[in-house]
Protein backbone atom coordinates (compact mmCIF):
# COMPACT_ATOMS: atom_id res chain seq x y z
CA UNK A 1 0.00 0.00 0.00
CA UNK A 2 1.26 3.44 -0.86
CA UNK A 3 0.38 4.91 2.76
CA UNK A 4 -2.01 7.64 3.67
CA UNK A 5 -2.26 11.44 2.69
CA UNK A 6 -4.23 14.39 4.34
CA UNK A 7 -6.70 16.01 2.59
CA UNK A 8 -7.69 19.23 2.73
CA UNK A 9 -9.99 18.77 5.66
CA UNK A 10 -7.11 16.93 7.11
CA UNK A 11 -8.81 13.50 7.62
CA UNK A 12 -6.61 10.59 6.76
CA UNK A 13 -7.79 8.51 3.85
CA UNK A 14 -5.55 5.28 2.57
CA UNK A 15 -4.42 6.02 -0.88
CA UNK A 16 -3.25 3.16 -3.29
CA UNK A 17 -0.87 2.54 -6.52
CA UNK A 18 -2.12 0.40 -9.57
CA UNK A 19 0.05 -2.35 -8.08
CA UNK A 20 -1.62 -2.57 -4.71
CA UNK A 21 -5.58 -2.34 -6.39
CA UNK A 22 -4.22 -5.09 -8.79
CA UNK A 23 -3.41 -7.27 -5.91
CA UNK A 24 -6.45 -5.82 -3.58
CA UNK A 25 -9.11 -6.63 -6.31
CA UNK A 26 -7.54 -9.41 -8.10
CA UNK A 27 -7.50 -7.93 -11.39
CA UNK A 28 -4.30 -7.76 -13.11
CA UNK A 29 -2.07 -3.99 -14.01
CA UNK A 30 -2.66 -4.40 -17.54
CA UNK A 31 -6.70 -4.64 -16.96
CA UNK A 32 -6.77 -1.96 -14.25
CA UNK A 33 -4.56 0.19 -17.07
CA UNK A 34 -7.36 -0.62 -19.61
CA UNK A 35 -10.01 0.44 -17.22
CA UNK A 36 -7.87 3.89 -16.45
CA UNK A 37 -8.10 4.06 -20.27
CA UNK A 38 -11.62 3.66 -21.00
CA UNK A 39 -12.76 5.59 -17.91
CA UNK A 40 -14.60 3.20 -16.02
CA UNK A 41 -11.90 3.73 -13.22
CA UNK A 42 -10.25 7.29 -12.54
CA UNK A 43 -7.19 8.26 -10.22
CA UNK A 44 -8.05 10.06 -7.43
CA UNK A 45 -4.54 12.16 -7.52
CA UNK A 46 -1.26 11.76 -9.27
CA UNK A 47 1.80 12.74 -7.98
CA UNK A 48 3.65 15.61 -9.55
CA UNK A 49 7.39 14.65 -8.78
CA UNK A 50 6.55 10.93 -9.97
CA UNK A 51 3.69 10.50 -12.27
CA UNK A 52 2.49 7.79 -9.78
CA UNK A 53 -1.24 7.35 -10.40
CA UNK A 54 -3.20 7.43 -6.81
CA UNK A 55 -6.25 5.67 -5.97
CA UNK A 56 -8.43 5.25 -2.63
CA UNK A 57 -11.37 3.25 -1.28
CA UNK A 58 -13.96 3.95 -3.49
CA UNK A 59 -11.68 2.86 -6.69
CA UNK A 60 -11.66 -0.63 -4.63
CA UNK A 61 -15.08 -0.18 -4.34
CA UNK A 62 -15.97 0.73 -7.88
CA UNK A 63 -13.83 -2.44 -9.05
CA UNK A 64 -15.89 -4.87 -6.96
CA UNK A 65 -18.81 -3.73 -8.91
CA UNK A 66 -17.48 -3.92 -11.87
CA UNK A 67 -16.30 -7.47 -11.28
CA UNK A 68 -19.96 -8.11 -9.88
CA UNK A 69 -21.79 -6.55 -13.37
CA UNK A 70 -18.83 -8.89 -15.44
CA UNK A 71 -20.10 -11.85 -13.58
CA UNK A 72 -23.82 -11.05 -14.60
CA UNK A 73 -22.31 -11.15 -17.96
CA UNK A 74 -22.83 -7.10 -18.21
CA UNK A 75 -20.75 -6.15 -21.43
CA UNK A 76 -18.20 -3.29 -20.46
CA UNK A 77 -20.44 -0.91 -22.64
CA UNK A 78 -23.14 -1.86 -20.30
CA UNK A 79 -21.12 -1.68 -16.80
CA UNK A 80 -19.53 1.99 -18.00
CA UNK A 81 -23.43 3.72 -18.50
CA UNK A 82 -24.23 2.04 -15.27
CA UNK A 83 -21.69 3.24 -13.50
CA UNK A 84 -21.08 6.65 -15.62
CA UNK A 85 -22.52 9.07 -13.03
CA UNK A 86 -20.49 7.61 -10.26
CA UNK A 87 -17.39 8.70 -10.86
CA UNK A 88 -15.59 10.48 -8.29
CA UNK A 89 -13.73 14.10 -9.34
CA UNK A 90 -9.90 13.53 -9.10
CA UNK A 91 -8.01 15.26 -6.32
CA UNK A 92 -4.34 16.18 -7.07
CA UNK A 93 -1.98 15.28 -4.16
CA UNK A 94 -2.38 18.29 -2.58
CA UNK A 95 -5.68 18.31 -1.92
CA UNK A 96 -7.59 20.16 -4.09
CA UNK A 97 -10.51 19.10 -6.27
CA UNK A 98 -10.04 19.10 -9.67
CA UNK A 99 -13.60 19.98 -11.70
Amino acid sequence: MAGAKFRGDYTLEKVYLIKDLARMSGQTVYTLKYYLNIGLIKEVGRSPETSFRYFDDSTIERLKKIRELRRENKSIAEIKELLEFSTPRQRTVGGSLEQ
